[in-house]
């Protein structure tokens, strides 16, 4: 067996392929720079070596392999050092496929939203009804605590990131990944800071259709004309999972409530039954059914699909209740891109009609520190019914003035449709103003993909303060 190092181990999907070469009978260690939970405690119980920082001296003799994570760039010490070292270097999708994916019938989750939600319950879908599969997501699946299975069955389940691979690869990961199944849910314009525009987006989603075997399947959205765009590309059977009228898997009769959705579900027009989901919001519909039409392909029956969504408990950090104190919710969610972030403030007010919603968000991926969603956010915070908006400054400071979010001028634009808005500062500014203001059955989404400064458990322990 090999042993492998890891540069840059702190993200969601690299701290798991480690731990699946882990679980494999690899060697494994990693290094990387201030990695924050749940990263940094899966990395511990999983116990997989891990250096803070990043020096030469970690690569050893004794490393054969090294995997570079796609946040890594040139002027990185140990990737210079493996560079004039000549020691073997990969990406993490070119791992994932060499050592788990060419014997595995591989299910690939992807879209601009919802997939890192669709790759846990299909993975447990097929985990419930006894197909022991494997799976890589970015996120923790509650279920198993933990962002990956090492399975003895024959499916594979991955979310399919369009991200690029590495420094020396800026093609998308999902590329890699052999697809047998592939679930496009939506698509919608995203990273900005690799692809120059939405054609250069589509073209990505094209070539993953062109990589599913005639004998396997392609699940669109029918809700996303970009999604169902993309049907002439794929040479294999295709279906359509949606709320559209056209829909192949289509929900209907949807019932929100405080215990998550439920919904009708038919096939080509033909009821199928009942389905009860304990997750909230239009949009987990969409992706529910999406798991469903991949667990059904990989030959799941209905009654089986039902019986596994029933006993899903979900992923961290999407829409996830991280405590109530003084009866103030505090949900956290991983939203960052304005239609995220206006199905899920969408969701929790269908659900606690007669609550107040604040929505606090940090501008923090590469796009949306970016002036190209200016109009967009505006237009999502404006149309989701919040009660309080609360901004904090832009994460990325580093963009170029002219090219940044201005939170200023969105808080202008959204007092002026008539909501509150304000923009605080820091994460000490937001805990001190929301402990103070919350009051009994208000609840607090906290949305950013990031750690926030470790704003929820700072907001939690003020209101508990409070109370006291």
């Amino acid at each position: 067996m090999a042993r492998f190092h890891f540069i840059g181990i702190g993200g969601t999907a690299m701290a798991s392929l480690a731990a699946l070469l882990r679980a494999k009978g690899h060697d494994v260690q990693g290094s990387d720079r201030g990695v924050y939970p749940p990263m940094s405690d899966f990395l511990r119980r999983e116990r997989i070596p891990t250096f803070e920082g990043y020096d030469e001296a970690h690569l050893t003799p004794d490393i054969q392999a090294v995997v570079v994570g796609n946040a890594i760039s040139r002027g990185n010490p140990e990737l210079e050092a493996v560079l004039d070292r000549k020691i073997q270097y990969r990406s993490l999708p070119e791992v994932l496929r060499d050592e788990f994916l060419w014997g595995s019938r591989s299910i690939v989750m992807a879209g601009t939203h919802g997939k890192t939600t669709s790759t846990a319950l299909a993975a447990w879908l097929l985990s419930a009804a006894g197909q022991d599969p494997s799976m890589l997501v970015g996120g923790i699946a509650v279920n198993v605590d933990s962002s990956y299975l090492f399975g003895g069955g024959r499916d594979f389940v991955i979310e399919g990131d369009e991200y690029d691979s590495a420094f020396f690869d800026k093609t998308a990961k999902f590329l890699k990944y052999l697809p047998d199944i592939a679930v496009v849910g939506n698509l919608e314009y995203d990273h900005a800071d690799l692809y120059a525009d939405m054609e250069a987006l589509r073209v990505a989603f094209r070539r993953l259709m062109t990589l599913v075997p005639r004998t396997g399947r392609v699940i669109l959205g029918a809700d996303s004309a970009e999604a169902a765009g993309l049907r002439p590309f794929a040479t294999c059977p295709v279906e359509t999972v949606g709320l559209a009228a056209g829909a192949d898997w289509r929900a209907t009769e949807l019932e929100p409530s405080d215990r998550g959705m439920t919904f009708e579900v038919s096939l080509r027009g033909e009821p199928l039954g009942h389905a009860r989901s304990p997750l909230y919001g239009v949009h987990n519909v969409r992706n529910t059914l999406a798991a469903f039409a991949a667990a059904h392909a990989a030959g799941l029956s209905f009654e089986q699909m039902t019986g596994g969504l029933a006993s899903f408990k979900g992923v961290k950090r999407r829409l996830e209740l991280r405590g109530t104190v003084r009866g103030v919710s505090v949900i956290d969610d991983f939203a960052h891109h304005p239609t995220a972030i206006l199905e899920t403030i969408r969701a929790i007010k269908a659900s606690y009609p007669d609550r107040r919603v604040w929505a606090v968000f940090e501008p923090r991926s590469a796009t949306s520190c970016r002036r190209v969603f200016q109009q967009d956010f505006a237009r999502a915070f404006a149309d989701s019914g919040a009660d309080e908006v609360v901004l904090a400054s832009v994460f990325r400071q580093s963009v170029p003035a002219d090219e940044r979010l201005s939170v200023d001028d969105l808080v202008r634009d959204l007092v002026q449709t008539g909501r509150r808005a304000r923009h605080l500062p820091s994460v000490d500014d937001i805990v001190r103003v929301v402990a103070r203001e919350a009051g009994p059955g208000d609840v607090v989404v906290i949305m950013s993909n990031g750690g926030f400064g470790g704003i929820y458990g700072k907001l939690l322990a003020a209101l508990s303060a409070g109370a006291r």
